[in-house]
């Protein structure tokens, strides 16, 4: 499979990623940490489930060490941190720093080996992160009015948490992403620990609410990890921190098309940014893609 493949593989977790908003508020008010665990063992059930027709992939959870603290960092500490963050800053400032993490994949990956930062990397994640900004914050201005607090701290370690997870895993490329089951399980049982010494457990009342965990666990916090991990391995990594902007888009609109908020002038000129962004960003791989393809008045054979 080439780059440019598995960069559309990495693509599809970000488009799984929109539907996070949706799904979390249709599951209801369940705590936190009790929806993060039930939510991760579902996804790492996923992965794991596939070893019935394929029980030699067990065998790839024999990693180094390395590989594991890893994927924990990378899943657990950056999802326990979010939450953490969440409940101690403003939703919105905590998400606007947090999602710095792409334009630190382009920088991080600028020192992969076979990596080269280019100017239209920077200009395309700038745009994409101008879009992010102006969808997160419906156009408006957010600044520290209450000055900095311990979860602005702690959303911009996410932000680091989650780039060098997603960088890192370059490194590891050799490894299967049966792993990522591992990883989800792993995350599971740490936020079940701390659902148990900090929350009240809340069940879900009605049919819709179930369904609602299980796509969340099954496909945004399932196959979006699958599939994320691959691209980041084998894809064109600058090119996904880039296209990385498009998941607060695009969750707004799914939000909108569900019904829950109207329309704002924001999201248009979001779209704009963070498209601009997106394709002068990926500027070589479309170019390379084009040069493949016959040109006119040829004849293939």
């Amino acid at each position: 499979m080439n780059r440019t493949a598995a960069t559309l593989i990495g693509f599809v977790a970000i488009l799984t990623w929109s539907f996070l908003a949706l799904l979390s508020t249709a599951a209801g008010a369940i705590p936190p940490f009790q929806l993060a665990a039930m939510t991760f063992a579902l996804g790492g059930l996923v992965g794991a489930s596939s070893w019935i027709a394929r029980p030699q992939a067990i065998r790839s959870l024999r990693q180094p060490w390395q590989v594991w603290a890893l994927g924990t960092a990378g899943l657990c500490i950056y999802h326990c941190a979010y939450f953490f963050a969440i409940q101690s800053a403003p939703p919105v400032e905590v998400s606007l720093i947090a999602y710095l993490w792409p334009l630190l994949i382009v920088v991080f990956a600028a020192f992969l080996p076979g990596e080269k930062l280019k100017t239209h990397h920077v200009i395309g994640v700038i745009l994409g992160l101008a879009g992010a900004i102006v969808v997160i914050t419906k156009g408006g201005s957010v600044g520290l009015a209450d000055g900095i607090r311990p979860g602005h701290v702690i959303a911009l370690s996410c932000a680091f948490i989650w780039s060098g997870y997603s960088v890192l895993s370059r490194r590891f490329g050799q490894v299967p992403t049966d792993v990522v089951a591992g990883y989800c399980l792993i995350t599971s049982a740490v936020a079940f620990a701390l659902h148990l010494a900090l929350e009240t457990t809340i069940w879900p009342e009605a049919a819709t609410q179930w369904a609602a965990i299980v796509i969340l666990g099954t496909i945004p916090l399932g196959a979006g990890f699958y599939a994320w991990d691959y691209g980041c391995k084998h894809g064109e990594i600058m090119v996904l921190g880039a296209l990385s902007y498009a998941a607060p888009l695009f969750s707004v609109i799914v939000l909108l098309l569900a019904g829950f908020g109207a329309f704002h002038w924001s999201v248009a000129l979001a779209c704009i940014l963070i498209t601009a962004g997106a394709a002068i960003a990926a500027k070589d791989m479309l170019l390379r893609r084009q040069s493949r393809l016959p040109s006119a008045g040829t004849t293939a054979t």
